[in-house]
């Protein structure tokens, strides 16, 4: 575990902050800072993904989907040198722990219990996204010391329980540990593409029971009469969205769930992203009967979404993993992040792979108690991925 530093003082760095060169600013909007500005600082991260785009984000906001009224109050942290953006951190004000696939629904209980209000607090995440990407977004490491710098002073002022960077980069996580942040590790599974020349060829490298389970799951679908198309960018139409959110919405409603976003989101990232889009559809006949949305860049593709409107032995596999891998493969892209949790993927060849938060917690006390439980945590994560490991679905595992 990380050094602690006092919760209640701001740890040193190491390193001299120029900090004194820029103005910090709260902005509640993106168009506060417009498209050009935010999207090229976000092109000079080595970390950076579609989520983290102008596109995506305000999407979110402007729908409605991530903001004030649905408990995502957006409050990002941006630093400035004269006009020019020079660091920035996606942040919320979050009043419940909805949609972050960290999950810290123990600690917000025991604060209740003890009488001690846990919302507002701050989270960097992107809304309803378990996906890893740079967070403290800076044009170089002066302007990101400055800018945790000045995330501290804002957690200082007192008015929030807490602060949770999710999902960050390993070398940020690094940082924010030297800050004084515990860190929490978590597990995704991902699929590396080791250049296969076809999906039969990516098959051809599981253990004989995972090879014998998959090809079973493609034929009980295909003997349904279920055929699949890709649709790219501005080949997804209007009608295509209504109908993919039918989909996405009948999922959530089956799983006695409110979805988190609506058909407005959608539309507006067909309109402002549509070079990251893949709209997977399954038809029975001409009629479409499930679909999944990817969004992807030119190394790495992310499952996001998925829904059905019938039942089909198999749909789900075949609909959210296999036809991804597919176009993971004819596209020549190296990375499939299939999203959170599932040990399902292993059977599929995905891999464990290890994921970080970081929390800081004003409370002196509950810091103690968090910075306890995290320790005994890390042990029983780090005990899980070996385990997993023990159970590589791969003839000659990967090196």
């Amino acid at each position: 575990m990380p050094v602690r530093a006092g919760p209640w003082a701001a740890p040193s760095f190491a390193g001299h902050s120029q900090s004194m060169d820029y103005r910090t600013r709260i902005v509640s909007s993106l168009a506060e800072i417009g498209q050009a500005r935010w999207d090229a600082l976000v092109a000079t991260q080595e970390e950076g993904n579609p989520f983290l785009s102008y596109a995506f984000l305000h999407a979110l906001h402007e729908s409605g989907s991530a903001s004030a009224e649905s408990g995502w109050e957006p409050h990002y942290l941006t630093l400035w040198q004269d006009e020019s953006l020079a660091a920035a951190l996606p942040l919320y004000r979050k009043f419940h722990s909805y949609g972050e696939y960290v999950f810290d629904w123990a600690w917000a209980e025991a604060y209740q219990r003890h009488g001690v209000e846990y919302y507002p607090k701050l989270l960097s995440a992107i809304p309803f996204t378990p996906v890893r990407g740079a967070r403290l977004m800076a044009i170089d490491e002066t302007a990101r010391v400055a800018l945790l710098e000045a995330l501290q002073r804002l957690q200082q002022q007192g008015q929030h329980s807490s602060t949770h960077i999710l999902y960050p980069p390993e070398q940020q996580a690094g940082q924010l540990a030297e800050a004084g942040f515990l860190l929490r590790s978590g597990v995704q599974f991902h699929w590396h593409n080791e250049g296969y020349g076809s999906f039969a060829d990516f098959v051809d490298t599981l253990d004989r029971k995972k090879r014998k389970n998959i090809l079973a799951e493609r034929r009980k679908v295909a003997e349904q009469g279920v055929r699949f198309v890709w649709l790219r960018g501005a080949e997804i139409t209007d009608a295509h969205w209504r109908f993919f959110n039918r989909c996405y919405r009948h999922t959530y409603a089956a799983h006695y769930s409110t979805p988190y976003l609506n058909l407005d989101f959608f539309r507006r990232i067909g309109a402002t992203m549509p070079q990251h889009l893949l709209l997977t559809l399954a038809l029975r006949g001409e009629e479409p009967i499930a679909s999944s949305l990817t969004v992807h860049d030119a190394d790495t593709l992310y499952g996001r979404y998925w829904g059905a409107l019938e039942h089909v032995p198999c749909l789900h596999f075949e609909t959210a993993y296999y036809q991804p891998l597919e176009f993971c493969i004819a596209e020549k892209i190296s990375w499939f992040e299939g999203g959170a949790q599932g040990e399902h993927k292993m059977a599929r060849g995905f891999l464990p792979q290890k994921t970080w938060s970081a929390h800081w917690l004003a409370h002196p006390g509950f810091y103690d108690a968090v910075e306890h439980f995290l320790s005994r945590e890390s042990n029983g994560i780090d005990g899980y991925i070996s385990e997993l490991n023990e159970h590589n679905p791969f003839r000659d595992p990967p090196r």
